[in-house]
């Protein structure tokens, strides 16, 4: 199984894909997140004159944001700088992208014609956008030539969206693997993993524990809680936060609950988290159990973890790359 991580675009990012790299990580992988961090193609920027051989995409980019011929020149300049080999781009609908700025995720109505129109720039085609004709129209010397071809993986976590990308011909990057999930046909399953090492003296009731794992914990309380999804009542402690944010003016409640979204705890995160909570991520775990748990994630169809280090990132990337013996 390929081991990659997985990392919000922060200052400290490309210091940090500079020690995945050395650590033997596959993919660095890097959230678009405007309302919460920094660039993402600027960070992959910087991270790709600093490195040498680690893959390097957004996971996910979000193509609402941006104009096509926008994300097209992005894509094209970092195939630029480090070799169409180590690009891979990942694309989603937009659960933090567009719900931290509280808009609903894109529908795979329309999601897909949204990527073959970037796809087909890359390529040299003419595309409409908004009732006119666009293409790159860089010269030789102004960028890489077209075509450019990059691998595809499209963010999904339920049947439509895995059905949307077998069409497409994507592989597909899920945080929350369904028993249900029919992964034939898809070569790429990547799962977004969280949790940390747990020391000897630690357990799971020790307060870094929580502090670490917690904000990839509080993810599934948020996604949940805003697909009003039956599975949030099988969360512990899930009805205080419907007691929280049911108190919220919800035109701006979305501003409290993605505050700090997969990096820290936020002050409604820490009012319904518990220790009880934190079996939901796939890695809150002793160096020896790692193993046995990337077992059973293959046998479910993941090919590929990609691990987001919280807290102490550099010992949580050091400590996960020790105990999947990468």
């Amino acid at each position: 199984m390929k081991i990659s991580a997985a990392f919000p675009p922060v200052p400290a990012t490309p210091d940090h894909i500079v020690l995945a790299e050395e650590l033997g990580y596959e993919t660095a992988w890097v959230y678009d997140t405007p309302a919460l961090q920094l660039d993402v193609w600027m960070t992959l920027a910087l991270a790709g004159v600093r490195t040498e051989r680690i893959r390097l995409g957004p996971g996910v980019m979000i193509p609402s944001l941006r104009h096509p011929m926008t994300t097209a020149a992005a894509i094209a300049t970092l195939v630029g700088l480090v070799g169409p080999e180590r690009v891979i781009i990942g694309a989603g609908t937009g659960f933090t992208g567009r719900r931290a700025m509280g808009q609903k995720p894109l529908r795979w109505a329309d999601f897909p014609d949204m990527v073959a129109d970037i796809q087909a720039l890359l390529r040299g085609e003419t595309i409409d956008v908004d009732g006119r004709a666009a293409r790159m129209l860089h010269w030789p010397g102004q960028a890489v030539e077209r075509p450019i071809e990059v691998p595809w993986i499209v963010a999904v976590n339920g049947p439509r969206g895995l059905a949307a990308a077998a069409e497409m011909g994507c592989g597909v990057f899920t945080s929350r693997p369904r028993p249900d999930a029919d992964y034939g046909g898809i070569d790429d399953v990547i799962l977004l993993g969280f949790g940390t090492i747990m020391d000897d003296d630690e357990t799971i009731e020790s307060p870094r524990v929580l502090d670490t794992a917690g904000p990839g914990v509080s993810v599934a309380y948020h996604a949940f809680l805003e697909q009003r999804d039956a599975r949030l009542s099988n969360l512990p402690n899930a009805e205080r936060l419907a007691e929280i944010t049911d108190a919220m003016d919800p035109d701006k409640r979305h501003l409290a609950l993605h505050e700090g979204h997969l990096t820290e705890l936020n002050a409604i995160d820490r009012e319904v988290l518990t220790p009880e909570s934190l079996p939901i991520a796939p890695f809150v775990c002793r160096a020896e159990e790692v193993r046995e748990r990337m077992e059973r994630l293959a046998a479910a169809g993941i090919t590929e973890v990609s691990f987001q280090p919280m807290g102490d990132v550099e010992r949580e990337l050091r400590a996960f790359a020790a105990a999947a013996e990468i």
